[in-house]
């Protein structure tokens, strides 16, 4: 008697998919605690990383940008170019540059911890200049062409 079986094939293939269950579970838990610390280092409470909106909402308050764009992060399409804009002026606010961006992008697992528990130091809202204005660029003072002329003395 000959017992062909395929439930053999079907354990390693189990094993193999909680194994990998297991390793993206600790990658988020990675990203959420270097998200932790880095909302901390801003100020902000770092239990906001475990609420899904609300971690958009105090990331658009460390960079300094207005509330309306927590909706421009959820609308579809448009989502991609705000969350995008947003980590980058996340990483700005720590003062590093595009290349980190990429990084939280792309190895979130790496780089928010990184931010998080590295030598970074919390700047200040990068778009803080934004909500200033341009001002008046014919004000200038040291705009040599603005400079009034006075009349000779005799």
């Amino acid at each position: 008697m000959e017992y062909s079986s395929d439930y053999g094939s079907a354990g390693i293939f189990a094993g193999i998919g909680a194994t990998f269950v297991i390793i993206y579970f600790g990658l988020i838990i990675l990203s959420i605690v270097g998200m932790w610390k880095t909302f901390e280092k801003a100020g902000k409470p770092g239990w906001a990383a475990l609420i899904p909106f609300y971690n958009i909402y105090i990331m658009i308050e460390i960079v300094g940008k207005p509330a309306i764009w927590l909706l421009w992060c959820i609308i579809p399409c448009v989502s991609i170019v705000f969350a995008v804009w947003l980590t980058n002026l996340i990483s700005k606010s720590y003062g590093k540059e595009e290349g980190f961006t990429v990084g939280l992008i792309f190895l979130p697992f790496i780089f928010w911890p990184i931010l998080g528990f590295g030598n970074s130091v919390y700047v200040g809202p990068s778009a803080a200049e934004a909500q200033q204005g341009f001002g008046n660029p014919f004000n200038n003072p040291n705009d040599p062409f603005n400079k009034t002329q006075n009349p000779p003395q005799v």
